[in-house]
């Protein structure tokens, strides 16, 4: 039952990817040929030093000099201009393919956690696109751009004189066989040492989202050494990378610094036998030098690159779990009936089955109450109707049409949903209400809140609707989150409204308007399932499930499974006097 991107997503997907591959097209052709300019472009301070020594010097001619220099310096200005417009061209392509894939990256992390990933590991696949745009801004795509124009540096060593071409070609050799042995050392251990910084990441996240605990029960110090133990390990594989690197980068700079010389000593010793001018010395050091410089980029650049190449991976196997677009039949509002058809759950953290054969139907205007021991299956009951979590097997139908046929987009008409962990978003009242719609419907805002029982509460804030709730809702209290998601829940006035625990931080009288708020959606033709722990939410139902070791063992009118059920099983209201008490 997971829920397949919307037209629009599909499209947008499709046509990034398009677009994307006319992108590397179009721009890879351009960059080539840039770089081949400004390849050439590089051979002015060959031939300028070439030029002096051999024509300026030895003429005596201070107007060769100059007109030398002057040519030289246009042409200078020529390969700065080509540079420039490259490394621009480079911010663009890492900017449209960040404004084209983030979204969708995105779009993937936030189906994530309900398949069993944790927040850092569906995070890191939108970092994936950072990593990609800081790559492309980086001094490595230049370097390899310019990797293949070193034959022209090398046939005009070659051309000042064969042994120093081959003396250059033989350096490019070794050096191109340490980016292979580079490529060997490091390709483990990038992949292993990203690996290692995600399990930091979710050590550190999980210590964040438990501080009241750790600070409540002095497990601050326990919980610190749990992260430094991850870190270690991350640290460990980040600086075996670092040490391949850096050895490598080392001796790459040190065979340069060796080849240079024995250029300069070779091409010595051409001249003194009248076999080169001094001009071609300082030439053939310059161009050599050009030649070899892209191979000693991108062994500096390696991490980058290998981090680059492992980001892009993930980000086309993150697009590929996209599904893709598919047409829905635009079907009324269902108003008549929730049917549940042999329903089986699995996690989707380990594959174990939660939730066995589960089969019901409730008609517009029922509420049902799911109770059962804590462990039994109810909240993956709720999570499973919702679209939650995928069923394993078996079918939700809203008014006869399967769950997974109704477009995503108006899955706010058919479920409101109330998690018995209440994540506000990072944003006004008002906009958590609305469900972060753009169009805000002021009626349909306050006909939810006042359900809910807390416009008067929302009025009494200093901002009104328009107050911050901060990251998690962190500037309300328990429960008077659980209130506001109840609005979002209600904001529309949707078929079904499920909801996980509603009155578990609610006082007496939030619970009294609970109670209300369920009687109402039963009045308007709605069906409400409430999973409950607290017995008074059952005097507002007329329907009752009792859910235990992750099958359905009761289901039916509240009194007659109250009056058949309740002593046989382990329920946590305080069994059968609690019900029948919640139910007076």
């Amino acid at each position: 039952m997971s829920h397949p991107p919307t037209r629009a997503e599909a499209r947008r997907l499709l046509t990034a990817k398009r677009l994307l591959r006319q992108d590397l097209t179009r721009y890879g052709l351009a960059l080539f040929g840039i770089s081949g300019l400004i390849n050439i472009l590089a051979l002015t301070g060959a031939i300028y030093m070439m030029q002096v020594y051999d024509r300026a010097l030895t003429s005596g001619s201070l107007n060769t000099l100059l007109a030398l220099s002057i040519l030289a310096l246009g042409l200078y200005l020529f390969q700065g201009g080509f540079d420039a417009i490259r490394a621009q061209i480079m911010v663009r392509i890492g900017a449209r393919l960040d404004k084209r894939l983030a979204p969708l990256a995105h779009r993937v992390a936030v189906d994530m956690p309900r398949f069993g990933f944790s927040t850092t590991e569906a995070l890191e696949r939108g970092r994936n696109v950072d990593t990609l745009r800081g790559f492309l801004t980086s001094g490595a795509p230049p370097a390899l751009f310019d990797l293949p124009w070193m034959p022209v540096f090398l046939l005009f060593v070659y051309a000042l004189h064969p042994l120093l071409g081959a003396i250059t070609l033989c350096g490019a050799v070794v050096l191109s066989i340490l980016t292979v042995v580079a490529e060997i050392r490091s390709r483990d251990l990038t992949q292993s040492s990203q690996q290692a910084m995600v399990q930091r990441n979710i050590t550190a996240e999980s210590n964040a989202r438990a501080a009241d605990a750790l600070v409540s029960m002095g497990l601050v110090d326990r919980a610190v050494r749990r992260f430094e133990t991850a870190n270690a390990e991350a640290l460990a594989l980040q600086t075996r990378g670092a040490d391949v690197n850096a050895t490598i980068s080392s001796i790459s700079r040190v065979l340069r610094m060796i080849l240079q010389s024995a250029l300069l000593g070779v091409g010595a010793f051409l001249t003194i036998g009248g076999h080169m001018s001094a001009g071609a010395i300082m030439a053939v050091s310059v161009a050599a030098g050009r030649a070899l410089a892209p191979i000693d980029q991108v062994i500096g650049n390696w991490r980058g690159i290998l981090g680059a190449r492992n980001a892009w991976v993930q980000l086309r196997e993150t697009l590929g779990a996209m599904p893709e677009e598919r047409s829905y039949l635009t079907l009324p509002k269902p108003q008549a009936s929730l049917k549940v058809e042999g329903l089986t759950v699995a996690s989707p953290a380990n594959g174990r089955v939660l939730l066995s054969d589960i089969s019901f139907e409730l008609s517009a205007g029922q509420a049902l109450a799911v109770i059962g021991p804590s462990g039994g299956g109810k909240s993956t009951l709720l999570r499973a109707l919702a679209g939650v979590w995928p069923a394993l097997r078996g079918t939700v139908r809203f008014d006869g049409t399967a769950l997974n046929h109704w477009e995503p987009a108006r899955m706010g008409e058919l479920v409101g949903y109330l998690p018995q962990e209440v994540n506000l978003f990072n944003a006004s009242i008002l906009d958590n209400i609305a469900r972060l719609s753009e169009q805000r419907d002021s009626a349909a805002i306050h006909a939810a809140s006042a359900a809910a029982g807390v416009h008067g509460m929302i009025s009494s804030m200093p901002e009104g609707y328009d107050t911050q709730v901060g990251s998690h809702g962190s500037a309300l209290s328990a429960g008077q989150r659980q209130r506001i998601g109840l609005a979002r829940a209600l904001y529309g006035q949707p078929f079904v409204v499920m909801l996980d625990e509603p009155n578990s931080a609610l006082d007496a009288m939030g619970e009294k308007a609970l109670n209300e708020t369920i009687r109402d959606i039963r009045a308007r033709g709605g069906i409400v399932i409430v999973v409950a722990h607290r017995p008074n939410v059952l005097s507002a139902v007329d329907m009752l499930a009792i859910v235990q070791g992750g099958r359905m063992i009761a289901f039916g009118p509240r009194d007659e499974v109250l009056g058949e059920k309740a002593g046989r099983v382990v329920v946590p209201m305080e069994a059968a006097s609690g019900l029948a008490a919640g139910v007076a």
